[in-house]
């Protein structure tokens, strides 16, 4: 019993350790509108040590739950313009941007109806 009991503790400690080294950061999107939210969101949570992504339309505030051993802030602002937005003061990569549909370009608005 003592035993199963210690495993238990170590186990816990493991996974608390592991929560602790996440971090957070928030980065200021050019999307417009839910699909925008669904491609970034779809296409980030595939890069190296992201463990959660929320993207906020109304604020355009994407929130990156992430790995510091794995990534860093500038390789994941990157990632975003390689979707196609702009990620606070990085442009959107240009051909990525090219092939966004036309209701997620600046400036474009979704009817519902795409």
């Amino acid at each position: 019993m003592k035993i199963v009991f210690a495993l238990s503790l170590i186990f816990l400690s493991f996974s608390t350790t592991a929560q602790k080294k996440l971090e957070k950061i928030e980065i200021l999107t050019s999307v417009v509108c839910d699909m925008c939210k669904e491609t970034l969101e779809h296409d980030m949570n595939f890069e190296r040590g992201v463990k959660k992504v929320v993207l906020d339309v109304e604020t355009k505030i994407l929130t990156v739950e992430y790995n510091p051993e794995k990534t860093n802030p500038h390789k994941l602002r990157v990632a975003v313009t390689n979707v196609g937005y702009d990620a606070d003061d990085l442009p959107a990569n240009p051909k990525k941007y090219k092939r966004l549909h036309a209701c997620c370009k600046k400036g474009g608005s979704c009817s519902g109806d795409d």
